[in-house]
């Protein structure tokens, strides 16, 4: 079932970020239903594909172990490198829609990848207003961590959230399909 409510907060650090999923995971939000996006700062080039990230994670990357530790909580995952920006990684339910997205096929250019992931996002119900913007925060360095849920859930998820000072917290309700 499609949770009608999506909450997106923006954290500076993935420190910051994987405090608030730690925080949630005590409190009892359903892990299934968080998402967190962001980049792993990797020197090395690759072809713009996806990759299930939880080894390659653990190994490597400025970020790796924190990364690393992450997959372990969140379920499913996806890489994407984007030329310009960097190794682009999704965890969570946010992985599984953009793995969908592009039936799993690798893309053709940064043009391509951004445009996944925009498309991902608008696929669980962002606005597209808002795309464009978390777009250019992750593309800063920024980490959005996106829960879906329901109005307990998301009210719940609010409060806690916002005791942690996000550096944005928006509420997104998702129009229900006809």
């Amino acid at each position: 079932m499609e949770h009608p409510i999506k909450l997106v907060a923006i954290f500076t650090t993935h420190a910051e970020a994987e405090d608030a999923i730690r925080q949630l995971q005590d409190k009892g939000f359903p892990m299934k239903q968080l998402s967190l996006i962001g980049q792993d700062y990797h020197s090395e080039e690759h072809p713009v594909g996806y990759v299930n990230i939880a080894d390659r994670a653990k190994s490597g990357g400025k970020f790796g172990a924190l990364w690393g530790g992450l997959c372990g909580i969140l379920f499913g995952s996806a890489l994407i490198v984007v030329p310009g920006v960097g190794h682009l990684v999704i965890l969570g339910a946010l992985a599984s829609a953009l793995t969908n997205l592009a039936g799993g096929a690798a893309l053709g250019g940064a043009v391509g990848a951004v445009g996944a992931l925009g498309g991902a996002l608008a696929s669980i119900g962002i606005p597209h207003d808002s795309v464009l913007q978390y777009e250019s925060e992750v593309k800063a360095g920024r980490f959005l961590l996106i829960a879906h849920g329901e109005e307990a859930q998301i009210t719940r998820a609010k409060q806690l959230l916002h005791a942690l000072n996000p550096d944005c917290l928006d509420e997104h309700l998702t129009a229900p399909a006809h």
